[in-house]
Order: C-alpha cells, then sequence, then structure tokens
C-alpha cells in the first residue's frame, strides 16, 4: 500500500511541472496526512480555461456540462485526502480542439459549493492531482 502511495505521489511530481509546495514532514502512520502534504502546488500553471470553470464555480452555474459538472466526486483512487462522501465535486475544464469533455478536470472540497475551501486540479483524469488557489488568492 505505501510502495502503491508512494509510487502516485511520484508521478504526480513528475506530470505538468506541479512543483510540491514545502509542508513538514506528516506522521509515518498518516497514510492521508501523507497524501495531503504531498499534493503539489499549480496556481500559476493552471490552463486559461480553468479560470472560466473557476468562475463559473463561484457563481453557482450554470456549466458547460450539467449532467457531470458539481457532481460529487469518489476519490476512488485515493489522491486526494480522505473525507466523507460527498465533500468533493468535480467540473470539466474544456480542451480545446476536444469535440468531448477530455480528462481535465478541478475537483473542490468543502461544504460550501461557492466557496470551496480546497481546489484540485488534474489534466488526466484523475491519475494526478495538484492543489491551486483561485484566481492566485
Amino acid at each position: 500500500m505505501i510502495r502503491r502511495v508512494l509510487g502516485l505521489l511520484l508521478a504526480a511530481f513528475a506530470l505538468a511541472g506541479c512543483q510540491a509546495a514545502p509542508s513538514p514532514a506528516p506522521p509515518a502512520s498518516s497514510p492521508a496526512a501523507a497524501v495531503t502534504d504531498a499534493v503539489p502546488d499549480c496556481t500559476e500553471e493552471l490552463p486559461p480555461e480553468a479560470h472560466e470553470v473557476i468562475a463559473d464555480i463561484e457563481a453557482g452555474g450554470p456549466y458547460e456540462y450539467p449532467r457531470n459538472d458539481g457532481v460529487t466526486f469518489g476519490n476512488r483512487e485515493g489522491l486526494l485526502p480522505d473525507e466523507e462522501r460527498g465533500y468533493y465535486r468535480e467540473f470539466t475544464v474544456e480542451t480545446p480542439g476536444l469535440n468531448h469533455r477530455g480528462a481535465r478536470r478541478i475537483v473542490t472540497g468543502g461544504p460550501d459549493e461557492r466557496d470551496p475551501e480546497h481546489w484540485y486540479y488534474t489534466d488526466d483524469h484523475y491519475e494526478s492531482f495538484c492543489e491551486f488557489l483561485p484566481d492566485g488568492r
């Protein structure tokens, strides 16, 4: 299990040039804490289309894909911190040139859909994540 988590974390660092934010080392007995601290920061590296989605989220919609956006993200991959079901929501970030949803998503976390506590981005359909602050806040 630990090897799998470490492998996934290393893959996350290698993708999209995301840089890890410095943080204190988590206790070895806390896998969720290890994942939380290991999610790299990508605030400066979001694609332009992500900023449109951020504005839609903060406005409470409407969304480009209303059947898919704003729905619960289950975190089945276990790459984000462990939370109760319903804590995370996912939103499509369009990829120019594609005629389908593509692989890019924003996943938010927190009880308030319009003002989430956490913002995550993936460009590889949940294989890796980086954390960001909306509009560089």
